[in-house]
């Protein structure tokens, strides 16, 4: 079974917000290693909870049983989640994250952790766009955009349309903000005929449900797409949630990416549409096998279905 090694098992604390839409990066083996990195890179960062593997997800996964599945953890407040899901996909920078920065002093610190064993794609400098910027690949293939001046939110998630998906940005954006409440479009800029194509997104920043995220079309074709490597988790409360995020978010979706509670949209952007109360349910210390084994034969996770395994 799947069992929590850093907090109490299952356990939400009453009064405490659950961060409604939370990244979920994929690795191989180094979900312990990278998250343990990124809270000696960043401020106000934590470990949350972990996870080991148990026989039924070792067999499904390949994974050794009882070796680190998830690590939840948080870093200048915000909530991440990574996996050791094995080799199957790679993270690439199409999906990367915004750190905004208040000072030089900052944005000069966290470039010189995150660039260790890493990959610049834009060199730390001054732009016209920005007072100092710097696009940062690090050591475990998570890109970084470092950007001063500061926001509220310190770090946003930027989905870059490029390949088959250049040019949608916008439409996506307007997809996204259609479906998820408390969202709003807070900054469009697009591209004019002169530097082109014209009417792309050069930079939109938005919201969905109180959360910042930005969308950039890229057409410079990288020769990747959006993969499962980063995908976004949905925290829903009820039933009827899990229901209408999923039905909303598979629209023209890819069919056959949709299993234990994952999906891609039609722009292959992967999401997870999960119970709040999944982690309970997996970390029962008699039961959790048993809801592992129910919740690899769902497409659409059934909360019903998974609470029905613990209580007969």
């Amino acid at each position: 079974m799947e069992t929590q090694i850093k907090a109490e098992p299952g356990k939400i604390k009453k009064g405490v917000q659950i961060q409604k839409i939370t990244p979920f990066l994929w690795f191989d083996n180094q979900a312990e290693e990278a998250a343990n990195f990124y809270l000696t890179v960043f401020n106000n960062s934590k470990i949350k909870t972990a996870t080991r593997y148990g026989e039924e997800g070792a067999k499904a996964s390949g994974m050794p049983e009882n070796s680190v599945m998830t690590m939840a953890f948080q870093v200048e407040g915000q909530d991440f989640v990574a996996i050791n899901g094995g080799p199957m996909f790679q993270i690439n920078p199409t999906i990367s994250f915004f750190v905004n920065c208040e000072t030089v002093q900052e944005i000069e610190r966290l470039w010189g952790k995150l660039s260790e064993k890493g990959t610049v794609m834009m060199e730390l400098d001054n732009y016209p766009f920005a007072e100092k910027y710097g696009w940062i690949q690090d050591k475990f293939g998570v890109s970084w955009q470092l950007i001063i001046p500061e926001r509220e939110q310190k770090i946003t998630p930027c989905f870059m349309f490029t390949g088959d998906q250049h040019k949608k940005a916008e439409e996506a954006i307007n997809f996204y903000t259609s479906i998820f409440s408390d969202s709003k479009i807070i900054q469009l800029e697009r591209y004019g005929k002169e530097v082109g194509p014209e009417g792309a997104v050069v930079h939109c920043k938005f919201t969905l449900n109180g959360q910042e995220f930005v969308a950039m079309d890229s057409h410079e074709n990288m020769g990747m797409n959006f993969n499962p490597a980063i995908s976004m988790v949905v925290n829903c409360e009820t039933q009827d949630e899990i229901d209408y995020y999923w039905e909303k978010l598979a629209d023209g979706g890819f069919e056959g990416a949709q299993q234990c509670g994952w999906l891609q949209d039609k722009f292959g952007v992967s999401w997870q549409i999960v119970p709040n109360v999944l982690g309970e349910l997996l970390c029962h210390p008699d039961k959790g096998g048993n809801v592992m084994q129910a919740m690899l034969k769902m497409k659409k996770l059934d909360i019903k279905m998974l609470q029905d395994v613990v209580n007969r």
